[in-house]
């Protein structure tokens, strides 16, 4: 129960505090309490009685100057005027009177014209000119106020009580004005008179800072700024903005993008930024607050935006500051050597520690010792490794191109992103081997005699040498080792061992040259030169023309490509024209998994380009492989700009890097203003990363719902003519883009709409009368943009992208609206197999809706190719009229599920919510009930001031909440004012 006590004082003081911060200030102009001589206020002297000044008592006795009359009849009016009062540029103040009144029925000399009441007036002027004379004595110039009555009188023996009556003055325009007061046959004292003005008091809320503001209209707008440790985010950020009502309240929440400086998170209520304590951080700017420091790392002080690692512990450049702090991977295990003559295979198991990280890879260091306890050097380029020789991603290597009965020694070394930050340098582990012999030759002019050695490393029985012998004019085999050799020629002989195992690799070729006769000349010697000469250049010509036929053979070409898309391109046209394809034209699509290695798709359309050229500034997004980024591209010599960065997530597959690329490969191939433009790629370093143009309004489905209504006809036809000139040039690529909608089209500063996202795109099937592509089974396929035919079969065309063009069209017009509403897929279906097609949306050119029922015909024979949709559009786009002629109430499909434009009526209503969500504009709700408008009668006299008020600041909004209204045809049920 006293916890419960506690919690509801607490709650009460919380309570207090906000009442206290909202609450309006008051600044006094004149409070006659406070003067300390005579008023020496201005009355009609003409008229007597007349008001008399006297010192009197106030309601806490206080000693106080007042003025009093008591007529003794109300044959005439008397007035008393105060001295001029400056307004402050207050557009209206409040006047607060303190006075007495005696009730008629006690006065000793009654009559019928005695009165329980006087007037207020006021006049205003821009400086102090008025004189016993001036303004006359009389309603007009000067401006009324009210008729004030008093709530208490005095009477004989009763008890005395004061009245406190506060009116509101205003409009006030000029810089001061003059309080009158007449009386017309009251007995009263006038005890204090205090004119004030309400203004907003200094408000932090959201951030930000909101300064005292006096209200000069009916809503003022106050500028404000962030608090410490805030900051607006974005290149051209705008001041935090509120509203100060008339009545010194301030209105709605504030306009405020304010966002805590990294290393500081907001605080109670977003009030302050405080600083992140010893061992949190906080990386960016922007809500959420402080983490703790991640594994291994620390901070050792408060408002960090980063945590330090700790010892030995590191983070690669490519880490993310928020990512656990890791070390080297200790050395691999029980490294196995397999020994083949002048080669060797090594194998090794995982080090027992990976250091915490997921990206370890193996290298190789190989050295060379040619003596038995000698100094060892590294190896040289004349050694192979298979697949490399650093950056190993799996756990064998085989190595050739050793020298013979030499001993090396290699290294097996584990490495991860942060062992080029340990100043230990790579655990490895060494192991020493020995390569198989070499021949040794002795000569006579008719004889060879070779001696070898035992190879050591041999885990089988050697069974018997095979020799290999060529004469370099004539080419023989033998495998024993007596034979006669001819004279005066050269041989050129290899050793190699057999076992049970099989054959060993043969040994260094030893060249040699029998002695010749006393006799022999050198001629034979110049003809064995020759004949040897052009025989090399002969085994250069075969093996130059056996490895262009083995390459051609392996995987197409891009000319051999081209050719086949060429033809399929033909094919794809046939349905629409017999028009044969120009010439311009014949650059085609390449699928990137028509390689045989998808790699080599990738370094042929997408340019590598060097991890350092590249800054990432901030996270953006999300896609389907890993995070999507804004970030600046500076190569050099050229000049910098925004590029947006997908980046592969770690622990990918082979497949999904595969599938990560293929898009860059795909997007290398175009060239157009409307498609969206492939900077390159970075493969060399973790993460991967795709980099094309940064386009600064986003996705257009959500560029158009955040500016609903605020562009004309014309634009929108302008963004439409964009995204059918990049499908234009694609389909004329012989490419199905396959997901074409909105939210795949991109829109950048310019307002220029260029078609992205190739995902789910492939190339057409060659063999196919038809061109089509297939999506596997159970593939996800968008219902609401997909053409009946793709639907039912799962077999795309160009001509099913122009259904889904069709569908962007109504997405564009509709400002961002949901094809088909809130209906489910199979309604979708459903309604599209009875020739059911979405309506108009509000005020569409009826030549638009038009184009799009001419996308969305049944047949696909039927539909325009995009080249006649781009004609269309530039028609017109060169007559604006057109656009003005809109689609009739009532026009298109009468069906219950595509028919969202049945009118709007109070009882089809409901209440506020409903009308609001029928309209779109649901993210007013909260601000509409807080203000008020809790029933749709209230919504009658609805301006465009009160909007503002309500936070809608947006002209198309505003525009459509007012016609809506319109609309309805609310009336007015409450009672209009009475005046007694």
């Amino acid at each position: 129960m006293e916890l419960f006590s506690r919690n509801v004082a607490a709650l009460w003081i919380i309570l207090l505090e906000f009442l206290l911060e909202t609450a309006a200030d008051e600044e006094v102009l004149m409070n006659t309490k406070t003067e300390t001589s005579d008023l020496k206020w201005t009355t009609n002297s003409h008229s007597k009685p007349e008001w008399e000044e006297i010192s009197g008592l106030d309601e806490e006795n206080n000693s106080v100057r007042t003025y009093q009359i008591c007529q003794a009849d109300g044959s005439s009016s008397h007035w008393l005027r105060s001295k001029l009062i400056e307004r402050q540029e207050a557009s209206q103040v409040y006047v607060e009177l303190l006075f007495t009144m005696i009730e008629c029925s006690s006065r000793i000399t009654h009559h019928r014209s005695c009165k329980e009441t006087f007037n207020l007036y006021y006049y205003q002027s821009d400086t102090d000119d008025a004189t016993a004379t001036h303004p006359a004595w009389m309603e007009n110039p000067y401006t009324k106020v009210d008729t004030v009555a008093a709530d208490f009188l005095l009477r004989k023996g009763g008890e005395k009580k004061f009245n406190v009556k506060t009116l509101r003055l205003g409009p006030l325009t000029k810089l001061g004005f003059y309080l009158a007061f007449q009386a017309q046959g009251a007995c009263m004292a006038l005890l204090s008179v205090r004119v004030f003005l309400k203004k907003c008091p200094a408000l932090t809320c959201s951030l930000s800072v909101f300064p005292e503001t006096v209200p000069r209209s009916l809503v003022q707008e106050a500028v404000g700024q962030c608090v410490a440790n805030a900051e607006q985010p974005g290149p051209n950020p705008r001041p935090p903005k509120m509203f100060c009502g008339e009545d010194g309240q301030w209105v709605d929440q504030p306009t405020t993008t304010c966002t805590c400086l990294p290393g500081f998170e907001a605080s109670h209520g977003e009030l302050e930024c405080r600083a992140c304590p010893v061992g949190h951080f906080k990386m960016r700017s922007g809500p959420g607050p402080c983490s703790v420091c991640p594994d291994s790392s620390h901070t050792g002080e408060t408002g960090s935006a980063s945590c330090v690692c700790r010892p030995g512990f590191y983070r690669a450049p490519a880490d993310s500051p928020d990512t656990p702090c890791t070390r080297p991977p200790s050395s691999p295990r029980s490294p196995v050597p397999q020994v083949n003559d002048t080669s060797l295979t090594l194998e090794w198991s995982e080090p027992l520690d990976s250091g915490g990280r997921s990206d370890l890879t193996y290298s190789v260091e190989c050295r060379m010792c040619p003596a038995p306890g000698g100094p060892c050097a590294p190896c040289g380029d004349g050694v192979n490794y298979q697949p490399s020789q650093t950056g190993i991603q799996g756990r064998r290597v085989s190595i050739w191109g050793l020298r013979p009965h030499t001993t090396y020694s290699f290294t097996v070394m584990a490495l991860n992103g942060v062992s080029p930050l340990s100043q230990q340098g790579p655990a490895g582990e060494t192991i020493n081997i020995t390569t198989s012999p070499n021949s040794e030759t002795q000569r006579d002019k008719s004889s060879l005699t070779l001696h070898w050695n035992t190879p050591t490393q041999s885990h089988y029985r050697i069974l018997q040498y095979h020799l290999y012998y060529t004469i370099l004019e004539v080419h023989l085999t033998v495998l024993n080792v007596h034979f006669d050799l001819r004279r005066a020629t050269q041989y050129e002989v290899q050793v190699r061992a057999r076992t049970l195992a099989g054959y060993g690799s043969f040994g260094q070729a030893v060249i040699f040259r029998t002695l010749p006769d006393e006799d022999d000349s050198s001629s034979p010697l110049l003809v064995t030169g020759i004949l040897i000469a052009m025989g090399m250049l002969l085994l250069i010509i075969v093996i130059a023309a056996a490895i262009y036929c083995i390459r051609y053979n392996k995987r197409p070409t891009r000319k051999r490509e081209s050719q086949k898309a060429q033809e399929i391109s033909t094919e794809s046209n046939s349905h629409h024209s017999l028009v044969p394809c120009p010439l311009h034209f014949l650059k085609v699509y390449i699928d990137p998994f028509t390689y045989e290695d998808p790699n080599e798709a990738v370094r042929e359309f997408a340019k590598e380009i060097d991890v350092s050229c590249v800054k990432i500034e901030e996270v953006i997004g999300a896609g389907e492989f890993g995070e999507v980024c804004r970030g600046r591209l500076r190569i050099p010599g050229k000049k910098e700009n925004y590029v947006a960065i997908k980046t592969l997530k770690g622990g990918y597959t082979d497949k999904q890097r595969r599938d990560f690329l293929s898009e860059a490969s795909i997007m290398g191939q175009f060239q157009h203003p409307n498609i969206i433009h492939l900077e390159g790629i970075i493969t060399a370093s973790c993460p991967v990363m795709i980099l094309t143009e940064f386009m600064e309004n986003g996705a257009l489905d959500s560029f158009l719902r955040l500016n609903d209504g605020q562009f004309t006809p014309i634009q929108l036809v302008g963004m439409l003519r964009g995204i059918a000139s990049g499908m234009k040039y694609l389909s004329e690529m012989s490419y199905v883009h396959r997901d074409l909608a909105a939210r795949n089209i991109l829109v950048n500063s310019n307002l220029v709409c260029k078609v992205s996202d190739f995902g789910l795109s492939r190339f057409l099937q060659e063999n196919s009368s038809d061109p089509t592509y297939t999506s596997s089974l159970g593939g996800k396929i968008p219902i609401r943009w997909t053409a009946p035919e793709a639907i039912a079969f799962r077999k795309f065309t160009s001509a099913s992208d122009v259904w889904s063009y069709g569908i962007v069209m109504w997405e564009v017009m509709s400002f961002g609206e949901r094809p088909y509403w809130d209906m489910s897929n199979q309604d979708v279906i459903n309604a599209i197999e009875q020739d059911y097609r979405l309506p108009p949306p509000p005020d569409c050119p009826t030549h638009l809706h038009q184009l799009m029922l001419d996308c969305w015909q049944k047949e696909r024979t039927a539909r325009p190719r995009f080249s006649n949709i781009v004609s269309a559009l530039d028609k017109l786009i060169r007559n604006p009229a057109s656009l003005k002629i809109t689609a009739q109430e009532g026009a298109g499909p009468s069906h219950p599920l595509l028919d969202q434009r049945s009118p709007l009526t109070p009882a089809s209503c409901g209440t506020v919510a409903d009308w609001l969500r029928a309209i779109k504009m649901e993210r007013y709700e909260e601000s509409f009930l807080q203000a008020g408008y809790t029933s749709m009668q209230l919504l009658a006299h609805i301006t465009t001031e009160d909007l503002l008020r309500l936070g809608i600041t947006l002209a198309g909004h505003q525009k459509k909440i007012l016609s809506s209204i319109e609309a309805l045809g609310i009336q007015n049920q409450t009672p209009g004012n009475v005046l007694y």
